[in-house]
């Protein structure tokens, strides 16, 4: 009798997790499990914002997929997920296909940029590890190129970033960190530096405790970074970037980088795909299948669940995405097994801390608000959690974050 196969699409938080509870839940003989991901290694999206300011080595914030993955049990194939093809059962791959019994649809978001005009051209985004090399190289690039011209280009020591939610105000606490350092080693005058984050949205941090966005905004203007909350980009060029001031009027800002830190959707795969979807992003059941394919099991950024007390969606989070995989890997078995109650998902949301470089942070965990070294010191638990449900105790020790008071 031939064995079922699961293919699952992505090696990130929710892939990782689905791949390594199903080596553990079935056995050898019950199923074929294939992890499919472009890279053979796995990076920690949430530490990418680190990475890319420079603050922790790239090599730190990944690691070999088949170190954590059970090779006697899991297939692991080294390719680009093109397009599903639902009908066959089958996914396009960049250097062939796969056939699938079963799928899961774990891949990444991308970043979006909702229309404006010269942002996927002329601005950097914190989407993956080589966009995070690319944004570090290239700050480091202006501050190395200041002193070398006669004729000083200030602007080129301005640094835009677009958006103040999770992922900027995290870079923009790592840069403001950074730049004293930038300044030391390439002989800038700190005061000529300067770092505007532009926010469409009436506040930092939408939806965060008010008391703790204050907190953040204050902390990181302190450190000299600039706000511009309730202003709309409206363009990106290559001297810097467009945005609104009053009803008809436009200021162009000129900088020598701009991060684009604003937007996620789905990935792109989907819309590729005969699966209904928005920006990328299927409405799931509760079991986490998409309608319309009871084989197909959709998370992480691709999935779209709605948080029904606010009648918002719930934001695309590693703590989701990897609760999400836990979810997935105990239906999946049931279904191998002929089993036929699915578990629902319901997200398990323990905490939400956001950092502010090395030693600050605010959050709000187990009900109770946090700020400063506290949330610190959470905040790197949670990475160290992470690490530790995937790659168990000897990835903490490889690549935890121990520095924590």
């Amino acid at each position: 009798m031939r064995k079922p196969k699961i293919v699952i699409l992505g090696a990130g938080y929710g892939g990782l997790m689905t791949a390594t509870r199903l080596q553990k839940s079935l056995g050898v003989n019950e199923a074929e499990i294939v992890l499919v991901n472009k890279n053979d290694y796995h990076y920690e999206t949430t530490w990418l914002h680190e990475a890319s300011a420079g603050t922790l080595q790239p090599d730190q914030v990944r690691y070999d997929i088949r170190s954590v993955i059970d090779k006697s049990k899991v297939d692991f194939i080294q390719d680009t997920a093109i397009e599903i093809k639902p009908a066959e059962k089958v996914v396009k791959l960049g250097n062939g296909e796969v056939s699938y019994d079963y799928l899961v649809v774990a891949l990444g978001g991308e970043s979006e940029t909702f229309g404006i005009e010269g942002m996927k051209e002329y601005a950097y985004s914190i989407s993956n590890l080589n966009s995070a090399r690319q944004i570090r190289g290239h700050i480091e690039y202006q501050f190395a190129t200041y002193n070398t011209e006669e004729v000083k280009k200030d602007e080129r020591l301005t640094i835009v970033v677009g958006g103040a939610g999770f992922t900027g105000i995290e870079f923009l606490g790592e840069l403001a960190n950074r730049i004293p350092e930038l300044c030391k080693q390439y002989d800038v005058d700190f005061h000529k530096v300067r770092v505007i984050c532009v926010e469409a949205a009436p506040s930092a941090l939408p939806g965060f405790d008010p008391e703790l966005v204050s907190y953040a905004v204050s902390h990181l203007e302190k450190k000299g970074v600039e706000f511009r909350i309730g202003t709309a980009i409206k363009g990106c060029t290559p001297e810097g970037i467009i945005v609104a001031k009053g009803e008809n009027e436009v200021e162009e800002i000129k900088a020598g980088t701009v991060v684009w830190a604003a937007g996620i959707r789905g990935n792109s795969i989907i819309e590729a795909s005969d699966i209904e979807a928005m920006r990328g992003r299927v409405k799931v059941n509760p079991d986490l299948r998409a309608p319309g394919h009871d084989n197909i099991f959709i998370i992480g950024d691709c999935s779209l669940i709605i948080n029904e007390e606010i009648n918002r969606p719930y934001p695309p989070t590693a703590q989701i995405a990897m609760q999400q995989g836990e979810v997935v890997a105990k239906n999946l078995t049931a279904l191998v097994r002929n089993e036929e109650n699915l578990e629902a998902f319901t997200p398990d949301i323990k905490g939400t801390v956001c950092s502010l470089g090395e030693d600050d942070a605010i959050g709000v965990a187990f009900g109770k608000k946090m700020t400063g070294k506290k949330a610190s010191f959470m905040k790197k638990m949670i990475d160290n959690r992470a690490l530790y449900m995937i790659g168990g105790p000897s990835m903490v020790i490889k690549k935890g974050k121990f520095n924590i008071l």
